[in-house]
């Protein structure tokens, strides 16, 4: 009687499943697989792990006090100061960092937000190349997967 219960019920159920789709419009076991394994496979990043390590030190070191040590930068960062400057943004992928692509971090980095209406110095006489990448690997290490999804795909026209 169990057996007859469930062979009824999936023969209904795929009754339900066949008889209400349009065959042009049904979905392969693959195609959901791909779909299921694209969503649950974070983006592969750039960086290595032991570049986020040495970055969270370089950028408590030198962006801290401004960006805030959990990179939550300031509140208010869209609104110009009293001094018509814009606040330090956050980098935590709640803001526009992850706009830009990693040439354009790094030469913000180097040469300072001034020219873009910030107050942020330039980094090129503290900061080698390799630490400016380890800084933007602990940054990028805040992304969550798909923020950090978006600006892969940003990067990668961008870099085209």
């Amino acid at each position: 009687m169990k057996y007859k219960y469930l062979t009824l019920m999936a023969a209904g159920s795929v009754f339900f499943i066949t008889g209400c789709s349009d065959s042009s419009e049904q979905v392969t076991a693959k195609q959901v697989t791909s779909v299921q394994q694209k969503k649950q496979m974070p983006p592969t990043r750039w960086y290595s792990a032991q570049q986020v390590k040495s970055g969270d030190v370089l950028y408590q070191k030198h962006c801290a006090t401004c960006h805030q040590a959990d990179a939550s930068g300031t509140g208010d960062w869209r609104q110009l100061d009293v001094n018509g400057k814009y606040p330090p943004p956050p980098l935590n992928g709640s803001a526009h960092t992850w706009h830009h692509h990693l040439e354009g971090l790094k030469r913000t980095i180097r040469i300072g937000g001034v020219s873009l209406g910030g107050s942020m110095p330039g980094f090129a006489n503290k900061l080698n190349n390799q630490e400016i990448e380890a800084v933007l690997a602990w940054v990028q290490s805040q992304w969550s997967d798909e923020i950090y999804a978006a600006w892969n795909t940003r990067n990668e026209q961008a870099s085209k």
